[in-house]
C-alpha cells in the first residue's frame, strides 16, 4: 500500500515523533521534513519547549533548559569515560522562545553519551549574577547524574557533575496505590544505606535499595504499613568529606540535593545505564505488591550548593538570583542551617518544585513526601513567612498530587516554628515536635508534665482543631535527628565526639534519661529499667491518637552509642546492628503486640462516636475515675477512649501511664452493665499476654504502663 505524503514544519514534524513514542505506534504516514539545521556535525531542529530536560525521541534527544538572565546556553556532549565534551551545540538564539532554549539533536544513542550546559551571562555579584561560562554546569530536571554509581568515589569531573538520558518503560502491571487511610498508618522511618549495610542484616546486596526488598518480609511481620525513606534524591556524600582520627566522614544522611529529579544511583546493587531508577522502581513495586506506601524524605530547603564558598555545580549557574534567597547585597539567606535557602515562592522555583512531585508520583509511584524543614516553603522572597504561600497552596490542591500524603517537618533553622499553625487546606499532616518534647519529658518523670502528655496522646486538641486539622500530627519519640530510643534512656548527655567538632554539633537538650548509668552497663536492675521504659514509650505511641512513626531498629534497640547527630558516621554508629534482634526479642515481640493491637482497635485511631457507654468519646482520670484536674506534681495519666461504629459492640480503652517511681492503686471508671475491664497490656509484666480481669480497682507499678479494655 503507498502511503500518504505530507510535508510539514520541524516542529509539527518533532511533535509527531514525539506522539508516535509515547503511543507506541508506527507512524501513519511518510513525513518529508524541510531542510535541517546541523552544529558540530549534529542534525538539529527545534525541540518540545513545554517538556524539560532531555527526553528520548525517535532519532534523536530533545533538550529543553531554561534561564531567565543567559545571554547564550550551549549543550555539552561527553563520551562516558572522557572528561573533555566530543562536541558544543549552541542554542541558535532562533530556537529560544522567551527564555526557553529547545533544541532536537538527532541521530543521538542515549547509551553513547552524556550532558551539561555551558550558561554566559551578566557577572555582578551585588545583584546576585554570577553566570559562569567556564562551569559545567547540570540540566536542573536530570533524571540520572553521573559520576555517582559508587559510594565513597566521587568521579573524576568532582562538581561538574554529567547527567544521562533514561529510557523509562517500566512495566508497573496493574499495581494500584494502597491509598491507606491517615488514621491507620504506622510509619517506619529508615535509612537505605544504613538498614542493611551492617554484615548482620544477611542481605544479598548490603545498603542498596535491593537490599531492602529482600527486608520486606521482616517489616510485614513487625507490622508497620508505610515506610519513610531518607533522602534518595542523588546527593554526593563526598562533599564536605573529612577524616577524624583516621577514619572517613560522608555525608551519610543526604540531606544535601544534587539533583531532585534523579535517585541516588550509589544505592544501587548494580550499574543501570540509561536504566536508572529501575531498581528503585522494583522496590516500590514490592512494596506495594505487599501494602505499603512508600514516602520519600525530600530536601527542598536548600542545595548542595551552599553559600559564597560552596560548589557551583548547577543553579548558581542557570539564575542564581532566582533560585536562592538573597539578601539585598546579594548573599545568601540561610535559614536552613546549610549555607542556603531555595527561594520556594518564585514562580520559576515554585514550578519546578511541583514538576518534581509530580514526576515522583507519576514515573516512581510514591505515596507520600515529608518535607524537610517546610516551614522554609513558606518564606517570602525577602525571608519573611507568608500568610499563604503559594507552593504550599499548589500542593495541597495539584490534582497529581491529590492522593499524596504531605507532611511537613513545621519548622526551619531560622527560628520559624509551626507545629500547630502549618499552612495546611486540612490537606498537610506535620511532624508534631511537641508530642515528641512532652512524653520525652513526662516518660522519664519530670514534674508538671501530666497534663501535656494526656493532650498529646488524645490527639493534641489543644494544637491541631479536630475538624479542620483532621490527621494533622504526626507522632513520634524519636526519629533520625536525635537518640535512638535505647539511647533515649541510655544517656544523660550526647556523645558526638566522632563527628570531629568537639561535641558541639547536636542538640544539647535531649530529654533524655540514663535510668542510673551513662551507656552501655551489666547491671541487670538498669537494663530491666531500660527496657520497661522502651515499652513504656511504644504502647503510649501506639494508644496515641494521631499517626505514629517510629525509627527502623527502635524495634530491637538499636544504638548509635549515644551520638545524636550521627549525619556523617557511615558505619556501626549508623547502620543497623542485626546481631540485637536476636538479643532483644523481648522488645520485638512487643512492639509486633502493639502495632497489632492498635490495628484492632479503632477507638485508638479516630473518633468512631461522640462516646458509647455513657462515656465521652476521650476523659482524663487520676488515680480516682473523673479527676481531672492536673497539678504540677502529677506523674500519673489515665486516659479513656469510648465509641461505637454502627451496627457493632462499644469500644472502651483505659490506658494507665504511671511515671512515678513508687507503685499506685488506682480506680476504675465504672463500666454499665455486665463489663468488666481486662487488663491487656502491661509493661511491668515480661509475660506478653496479661490475662487478668478487674471490677474496679488495680495496682500499678513504678514507671510502667498498662491498658485496658472494657468488655
Amino acid at each position: 500500500m503507498k502511503h500518504e505524503t505530507e510535508i510539514v514544519s520541524p516542529r509539527r514534524a518533532a511533535k509527531q515523533l514525539m506522539q508516535d513514542e509515547v503511543s507506541k505506534q508506527a507512524l501513519p504516514r511518510s513525513i518529508h521534513l524541510v531542510p535541517m539545521d546541523y552544529l558540530d556535525g549534529f542534525s538539529v531542529r527545534p525541540g518540545f519547549y513545554e517538556i524539560n530536560g532531555a527526553t528520548a525521541i525517535p532519532g534523536g534527544v530533545n533538550f529543553t533548559v531554561y534561564s531567565h538572565g543567559a545571554t547564550s546556553i550551549e549543550l555539552l556532549l561527553f563520551r562516558r569515560t572522557e572528561q573533555e565534551p566530543f562536541a558544543v551545540l549552541p542554542f541558535p538564539q532562533h530556537y529560544r522562545i522567551g527564555n526557553v532554549y529547545s533544541m532536537i539533536v538527532f541521530k543521538l544513542d542515549i547509551q553513547e553519551f552524556e550532558y551539561a550546559y555551558r550558561v554566559d551571562g551578566p557577572y555582578d555579584p551585588s545583584k546576585g549574577l554570577i553566570y559562569d561560562r567556564s562551569k559545567y554546569l547540570l540540566d536542573p530536571y536530570a533524571k540520572a547524574v553521573t559520576g555517582q554509581s559508587r559510594w565513597g568515589v566521587t568521579g573524576p569531573q568532582g562538581q561538574h557533575y554529567r547527567a544521562r538520558v533514561v529510557k523509562d518503560d517500566f512495566d508497573w502491571e496493574d499495581i494500584a496505590p494502597p491509598l491507606i487511610p491517615m488514621e491507620d498508618l504506622i510509619i517506619y522511618e529508615l535509612h537505605v544505606r544504613g538498614f542493611t549495610m551492617h554484615e548482620s542484616s544477611g542481605v544479598e546486596h548490603p545498603g542498596t535499595f535491593a537490599g531492602l526488598m529482600e527486608k520486606i518480609p521482616y517489616l510485614l511481620s513487625l507490622g508497620v504499613n508505610a515506610v519513610e525513606l531518607m533522602p534518595i534524591f542523588e546527593f554526593d556524600e563526598m562533599l564536605d568529606y573529612r577524616e577524624k582520627d583516621g577514619k572517613k566522614l560522608y555525608n551519610y544522611w543526604g540531606y544535601n540535593t544534587v539533583s531532585f529529579f534523579a535517585p541516588n544511583t550509589s544505592y544501587t546493587a548494580s550499574t543501570e545505564y540509561n536504566r536508572e531508577g529501575n531498581e528503585l522502581k522494583n522496590l516500590i513495586q514490592a512494596f506495594k505488591q505487599n501494602g505499603i506506601e512508600v514516602y520519600l524524605d525530600v530536601v527542598f530547603n536548600h542545595t548542595a550548593e551552599g553559600n559564597e564558598q560552596g560548589p557551583f555545580f548547577s543553579f548558581k549557574g542557570f539564575d542564581n538570583n532566582i533560585y536562592y534567597l538573597l539578601t539585598p547585597n546579594g548573599d545568601y539567606y540561610n535559614f536552613s542551617g546549610c549555607g542556603n535557602t531555595l527561594n520556594c515562592n518564585h514562580p520559576i522555583v515554585h514550578q519546578m518544585i511541583l514538576d518534581c512531585l509530580r514526576y515522583w508520583v507519576t514515573t516512581y509511584r510514591v505515596d507520600g513526601f515529608r518535607f524537610d524543614l517546610a516551614s522554609i516553603l513558606g518564606r517570602n522572597e525577602d525571608g519573611t513567612p507568608m500568610n499563604k504561600p503559594p507552593l504550599l497552596q499548589a500542593m495541597a490542591f495539584d490534582p497529581i498530587l491529590g492522593d499524596v500524603k504531605l507532611i511537613a517537618e513545621a519548622w526551619d533553622a531560622g527560628g520559624l516554628y509551626q507545629v500547630g499553625s502549618f499552612p495546611s487546606w486540612n490537606r498537610w499532616a506535620e511532624w508534631n515536635g511537641r508530642y515528641r518534647d512532652d512524653v520525652r519529658r513526662y516518660l522519664k518523670g519530670d514534674e508538671g508534665m501530666a497534663q501535656a502528655a494526656a493532650m498529646r496522646i488524645i490527639g493534641s486538641r489543644d494544637i491541631y482543631e479536630v475538624n479542620s486539622r483532621k490527621n494533622a500530627s504526626v507522632n513520634f519519640i524519636t526519629c533520625h535527628d536525635g537518640f535512638t530510643l535505647y539511647d533515649l534512656f541510655s544517656y544523660n548527655e550526647k556523645h558526638n565526639e566522632k563527628n570531629g567538632w568537639e561535641n558541639t554539633d547536636g542538640a544539647g537538650n535531649n530529654d533524655s534519661w540514663n535510668c542510673g548509668v551513662e551507656g552501655d552497663t551489666d547491671d541487670p536492675e538498669i537494663n530491666s529499667l531500660r527496657h520497661r521504659m522502651i515499652r513504656n514509650a511504644f504502647a503510649i505511641l501506639m494508644c496515641s491518637r494521631g499517626i505514629p512513626m517510629f525509627l527502623a531498629g527502635d524495634e530491637f534497640c538499636n544504638t548509635q552509642f549515644g551520638n545524636n547527630n550521627a549525619y556523617c558516621q557511615d558505619n556501626l554508629t549508623s547502620w543497623l546492628d542485626w546481631n540485637l534482634l536476636e538479643q532483644n526479642q523481648d522488645i520485638f515481640r512487643f512492639f509486633q503486640i502493639m502495632i497489632r493491637f492498635r490495628k484492632d482497635h479503632r477507638i485508638l485511631r479516630t473518633n468512631l462516636s461522640n462516646g458509647a457507654c455513657g462515656f465521652p468519646d476521650v476523659s482524663f482520670h487520676g488515680v480516682n475515675p473523673w479527676q481531672e484536674q492536673f497539678t504540677d506534681f502529677d506523674r500519673y495519666i489515665g486516659v479513656m477512649f469510648a465509641g461505637q461504629e454502627p451496627y457493632s459492640r462499644p469500644q472502651v480503652i483505659y490506658v494507665a501511664s504511671n511515671a512515678y517511681w513508687e507503685s499506685l492503686d488506682i480506680t476504675l471508671p465504672e463500666l454499665p452493665g455486665t463489663m468488666v475491664w481486662k487488663l491487656a497490656v502491661d509493661t511491668w509484666n515480661t509475660e506478653l499476654s496479661p490475662c487478668r480481669t478487674s471490677r474496679d480497682r488495680f495496682c500499678i507499678q513504678p514507671r510502667s504502663v498498662m491498658v485496658w479494655i472494657g468488655e
